[in-house]
């Protein structure tokens, strides 16, 4: 329980920096410039997910029984939870509010950051071959979470200059996939920690290197940003 609570209150300290400072990317499609202070809250907490990691042979079974009271009942919450951020991409257009990039590259970063990210959770798994706290396979890292703060990066990244409040309640979703994945017996918070800094460091990295080369010629129509602005 000791662990949980540190979970929690070391993400909402990292959440509250990505909050306040949100990445800035002009609407011209030009490429997002990589500073390195931006990769400092990934590789905290990967490291925190390895450091905790090495812990793990320590718990013993009773304490990992724990994990699954933390709610009171198991839930499936967070399989349809992790992909809310995405979702939200192309939702918050529909819903009026502009993103920073248009709809064909938004799709390309989010197909580019998702491969990545996923394509690292997958190999790592498989390689790796820790097993979850109820004993089934594969635990390190927890794809759920690395799921929610991909989107979660990317929703900050699109809409978080211009509405300051998506940085909180995206990352916030994304902190609560990663507890009800310890909650529900199925992630070690080393598993949730280091998807965590994956999910955000592989989405950043999509923008990082996306040249932006989708709908060189610029058009004013936007189907998720324009949709309420069409004649009727």
């Amino acid at each position: 329980m000791i662990r949980n609570w540190f979970f929690l209150y070391f993400l909402c300290i990292c959440l509250s920096g990505f909050a306040q400072k949100a990445d800035s990317l002009v609407f011209s499609n030009e490429r997002l410039s990589f500073k390195p202070k931006k990769i400092y809250v990934p590789a905290v907490l990967m490291t925190a997910g390895i450091l905790f990691d090495a812990e793990r042979g320590k718990i013993s079974p009773n304490e990992n029984d724990k994990g699954s009271d933390l709610l009171g009942f198991g839930n499936h919450l967070d399989d349809y939870a992790q992909f809310a951020p995405m979702f939200a991409v192309y939702g918050f257009g529909l819903a009026g509010m502009t993103a920073k990039t248009d709809w064909q590259n938004r799709t390309a970063v989010l197909i580019k950051g998702q491969a990545l990210n996923l394509g690292l959770v997958y190999v790592l798994k498989k390689t790796l071959k820790k097993p979850r706290p109820d004993g089934t396979a594969y635990s390190f890292p927890s794809g759920h979470t690395a799921n929610a703060f991909a989107g979660a990066t990317m929703l900050s990244i699109e809409y978080g200059e211009n509405h300051r409040w998506v940085p909180y309640v995206s990352y916030g979703l994304a902190t609560g996939v990663g507890v009800m994945r310890m909650a529900n017996d199925k992630h070690y918070i080393s598993d949730v920690l280091f998807g965590a800094g994956l999910g955000i460091l592989s989405m950043k990295v999509a923008y990082w290197t996306h040249k932006y080369q989708w709908n060189t010629t610029r058009t004013s129509v936007d189907p998720f940003t324009d949709i309420y602005q069409m004649p009727n």
